[in-house]
């Protein structure tokens, strides 16, 4: 666990020291209770429940007033661990990292139903056919261990070695393919890949479910043990009010997406690229699944992501050691918030 940078404890501050709102309509309304929950990166549709619940008024409704903390240079998992922020987005991966190393951290909703992400490249190279075809070429990375783990499960089931060169590049990865200095790298398809489309690019890719890496949600909202203990009510509003967002934006795609690009008019310049972007993920049941599932952690998947960062040497404990034994990942996440 690291120790609070400055930023941190600004937004500590900040989170702490907003105005208490009334509740309306009451002779001696009571306060809401405060909620801050933690972006993952900056303002995109992954996030459109948050935004919906809020300015649709679903948290005042369960009695609560939610501040969304921007994006910062410190995780969102960071800072709910180390209580900065009551909630945060975070990925499957980051969540299951960071408390196998001892970060407070406890999933309750997941954003996304299956995997978003996808190994990308030029659809002019004709000569990468399958994955094994990546063995020797460049890859355009983001600096964790997981994509290596996962680029070369993916190369070695289709037959290959799993050798390839990396170059650490994170969201630069993106232009260094375009104009060819890497050979291919990982997006996600929901937001670079609706990009690439409305930009007109040609691009094939590898979907990591059909060569050998489980399916995951890709996406989640964690906060810490310490507050779910502390406030079980505000985080069981807090958690349903947030679905009748994403639920609201599944049935309502538009609407939403108008109402995210006005609450976020400076960091949303594209509004095109917002209306597709979460078109793909309503209409390819990322927020609903095909069963109808919204919110809700899949048991097996968590449990087969956890198994499969466990036989690859990824997690590792607080003291930095790979960890002997497989954790109990059935701990990791919680569903009844839902109910």
């Amino acid at each position: 666990m690291t120790d609070l940078t400055r930023r941190q404890a600004l937004l500590l501050t900040l989170a702490t020291g907003l105005p208490l709102v009334a509740g309306s309509g009451r002779a001696q309304a009571q306060s809401a209770q405060k909620v801050t929950v933690a972006l993952d990166w900056t303002v995109n549709t992954n996030h459109i429940g948050l935004f919906v619940a809020r300015d649709k008024g679903f948290y005042r409704e369960a009695g609560l007033e939610v501040d969304i903390l921007p994006y910062s240079d410190t995780g969102a998992g960071t800072l709910v661990a180390n209580r900065v922020a009551d909630f945060g987005i975070n990925g499957t991966i980051s969540l299951f990292t960071q408390r196998t190393a001892g970060a407070d951290l406890k999933g309750v909703y997941a954003v996304v139903q299956s995997e978003t992400g996808r190994v990308v490249f030029n659809a002019a190279r004709n000569e990468i056919v399958s994955p094994r075809s990546l063995d020797g070429l460049i890859y355009g990375g983001f600096g964790s261990a997981w994509e290596n783990a996962l680029i070369s499960t993916i190369i070695r089931h289709d037959g290959g070695k799993g050798n390839f060169e990396t170059v650490t590049l994170g969201t630069s990865a993106y232009e260094a393919l375009a104009n060819g200095s890497v050979d291919f790298t990982l997006e996600v398809s929901t937001w670079e890949g609706v990009e690439a489309e409305l930009k007109g690019v040609k691009q094939r890719s590898f979907v990591y479910a059909d060569y050998g890496v489980p399916d995951e949600h890709t996406t989640l909202i964690s906060s810490s043990e310490a507050y779910l203990q502390a406030n079980p009510k505000p985080a069981a509003d807090f958690v349903q009010a947030t679905r009748r967002g994403y639920q609201f934006a599944v049935d309502h795609p538009d609407d939403a997406a108008t109402l995210l690009i006005a609450a976020n008019k400076d960091a949303l310049t594209n509004p095109a690229l917002i209306h597709a972007s979460l078109k793909a993920l309503a209409d390819d049941h990322y927020l609903r699944s095909q069963s109808g599932a919204i919110g809700t952690m899949d048991p097996a998947k968590m449990e087969a992501i956890g198994d499969y960062l466990f036989a690859s040497g990824i997690l590792r404990d607080p003291d930095g050691k790979l960890v002997a034994r497989r954790p109990d990942f059935g701990s990791y996440f919680r569903n009844d918030y839902l109910s």
